[in-house]
């Protein structure tokens, strides 16, 4: 399944002036989202085996034997491991290959029995990435960060929109609707720019949320962080130069943006399910699990290989009770928070899409048709601007006789196909691409399919 991320304008400036500063750790956003690191096994809220068991396995299958590489591998304190490898030299599971004079400064290797047990480990569960979190630790974080606690203002929006070409009551309804803290629906014919709008929501998302590489439950780990979802920002864990775990956050924890996750026609059910690989003998979490924190986009809702129905059926409960319930391999059932903003969008009309019963469960039914034509004007020379094509009012009158000539309506997505095409004309011959009434027209003909027309030499120029 294709998942989307859309990243957050303030989180992006705030990673940009973070990689491009050359001062302090000041510069960096503060760990305060973050938990504390823990300074004991116990403190992980993890069993001993299990932490002890993903240490060997990396040592076995990543051949990291340094307790500064293992640290920073396993995303816990050098402190914490050197107290757990105290506890696995009294096993017999590992030994001391080298101590440097350093604080920290510890070299291990497995035994013969060490290397046993990570194979017997590494036969049920390949899992060797960082330490996990437990479920409830996860949770609580959810609602430590939950994203019901942001409000939007009429001058947030507008700011955050402002370059956006929107009606102004569609603007209204879009900007209480968030919050709302309901499902909210737009639906309209294709084209109209619904999918676009959703995507422009991710702009009124502020701050951080931190997102767990994995999360242990039952004895099981589940993937949570994903790179193509979840964007990191850089952090100050607090000091390095020690194996001391005081003032330091729990590195197991990544800062990210809000994230935006958008499904599309491909979502089936079982998408919306844990996904177990039996080879490598842990899960990845569904997208709505990702989703948490931000914003979560059911794109072309009536699309998918179930109907409209089932798949909504499967939203009630997160809807009304902002949790979901998954299910393990071994048939035991577990809660998640569901704290994602829940957007739907289809070309149907919401009749139908679902009974009146289910569509109350829905806040917000927001309808997204034509343009102005004022607005549409806007766009046109907005992406006139993009494409480096010089607009005039000529050009835009003749577009706007082919849409009353055809019985066109002004749809959004108009402006940007037909002058793409235009450019893409233009690239191929070598030439400067111009709004022409000729090329409008080839581009019309070519784009609705419809007795095309080829454009006069004439109304192109060679570039100098």
């Amino acid at each position: 399944m294709t998942l989307h991320v859309i990243s957050t304008p303030t989180a992006s400036a705030t990673l940009a002036a973070a990689v491009s500063s050359k001062t302090t750790h000041h510069s960096h956003p503060t760990a305060d989202n973050l938990p504390a690191a823990p300074r004991t096994v116990e403190e992980t809220g993890l069993p001993l085996l299990l932490v002890s068991e993903l240490a060997l396995k990396v040592m076995h299958q990543h051949g990291l034997t340094h307790l500064h590489e293992l640290s920073a591998h396993l995303r816990l304190s050098a402190a914490l491991l050197d107290t757990l490898f105290a506890h696995l030299r009294k096993e017999t599971l590992i030994d001391i290959r080298r101590r440097g004079a350093l604080d920290g400064d510890v070299e291990y290797q497995l035994t013969q029995i060490g290397r046993t047990r990570a194979t017997e480990a590494l036969s049920r569960n390949l899992y060797c990435g960082p330490a996990p979190v437990p479920l409830a630790d996860y949770a609580a974080q959810v609602q430590a960060q939950s994203v019901s606690t942001m409000g939007v203002t009429q001058v947030q929006l507008e700011q955050a929109l402002a370059e956006v070409v929107v009606r102004t009551e569609v603007r209204d309804q879009l900007g209480a609707a968030m919050n709302s803290q309901r499902a909210i629906m737009l639906y309209g014919p294709p084209g109209a720019g619904k999918t676009f709008l959703c995507e422009q929501m991710a702009r009124l998302l502020t701050g951080h949320v931190a997102v767990p590489h994995a999360i242990e439950i039952d004895g099981e780990i589940i993937r949570v962080f994903d790179p193509l979802v979840h964007r990191a920002v850089q952090v100050n864990h607090g000091p390095h130069a020690t194996i001391d775990s005081r003032h330091r956050s729990d590195a197991r924890w990544v800062l990210c943006e809000r994230p935006m996750v958008i499904t599309g026609g491909e979502l089936t059910l079982e998408m919306l399910d844990l996904v177990y690989d039996p080879r490598a003998g842990y899960y990845q979490a569904p997208p709505h699990f990702k989703a948490n924190g931000g914003i979560f986009l059911v794109d072309d809702l009536g699309r998918q290989m179930v109907t409209p129905r089932q798949l909504l059926n499967r939203w009630i409960l997160p809807m009304e009770h902002r949790v979901d319930y998954l299910m393990l391999r071994n048939g035991n059932k577990f809660r998640i928070p569901f704290d994602a903003m829940l957007f739907f969008s289809t070309n149907m009309q919401p009749a139908e899409v679902a009974d009146e019963a289910f569509l109350r469960r829905i806040g917000y039914k927001i309808f997204i048709g034509e343009m102005g034509l004022e607005d549409y004007r806007r766009i046109l020379r907005d992406v006139c601007d993009e494409y480096e094509v010089p607009f005039t009012d000529e050009a835009f009158d003749t577009l706007h006789a082919l849409h009353v000539e055809h019985e066109r309506q002004l749809f959004a997505c108009y402006p940007r196909d037909l002058v793409g095409q235009i450019a893409d004309y233009a690239a191929y011959h070598g030439r400067t691409p111009e709004l022409t009434a000729d090329m409008l027209h080839w581009a019309w003909h070519n784009y609705f399919a419809t007795q095309p027309v080829r454009p006069a030499a004439t109304n192109v120029e060679k570039t100098s």
